[in-house]
């Protein structure tokens, strides 16, 4: 994918890139385009141990007087959290940077079958699937394409800033 940035005073940063020191305070939110997938709308956080392009990961983002700080999780699916979820664009491991995708057509690490217009829930660890599990469904987001589209493994997904499913009573 080559995204483009939508904004001129954007450094050379992109949604796939790994970056070794952050190049963007983290909690920046900025949209990029991609001439297949369209607009997009990305989340500049820090990395953590294991993430491949198009894992799902929850992240919380805490601000201060010194600026914003950042922590990132692959999606462990606990139940009933409400926590905001986004999608890797690039291997962002631990200790480097980079932009997660939150808003458009998101490639998904998947696992089992998935038709357009499912609904996605918690499979396993950063990736979803279309069967139905309480509590743990990726809010906010729809399949927008078959299993395999682009590739083995993975769906196009339309989000528009996901979260996991919170408490219900």
């Amino acid at each position: 994918m080559a995204w483009i940035s939508t904004d001129t005073t954007m450094g050379a940063t992109v949604p796939g890139s790994v970056d070794s020191t952050a190049m963007v305070p983290l909690g920046t939110v900025r949209r990029f385009v991609e001439t297949t997938l369209g607009e997009g709308e990305f989340i500049y956080l820090p990395g953590v141990a294991s993430t491949a392009a198009g894992d799902v990961v929850s992240y919380q983002v805490t601000y201060g007087a010194a600026g914003a700080t950042a922590t990132t999780v692959r999606w462990t699916g606990t139940a009933n959290t409400g926590t905001p979820l986004a999608v890797a664009t690039a291997a962002t491991v631990a200790s480097t940077y980079g932009w997660y995708q939150v808003g458009g057509a998101a490639i998904v690490n998947i696992n089992g079958t998935i038709a357009a217009g499912d609904d996605l829930f918690y499979q396993a660890t950063a990736v979803v699937s279309a069967s139905a599990v309480n509590g743990k469904q990726m809010l906010n987001a729809v399949a927008t394409s078959a299993n395999a589209v682009p590739s083995a493994g993975k769906a196009i997904v339309s989000i528009a800033r996901p979260f996991a499913q919170g408490q219900v009573s």
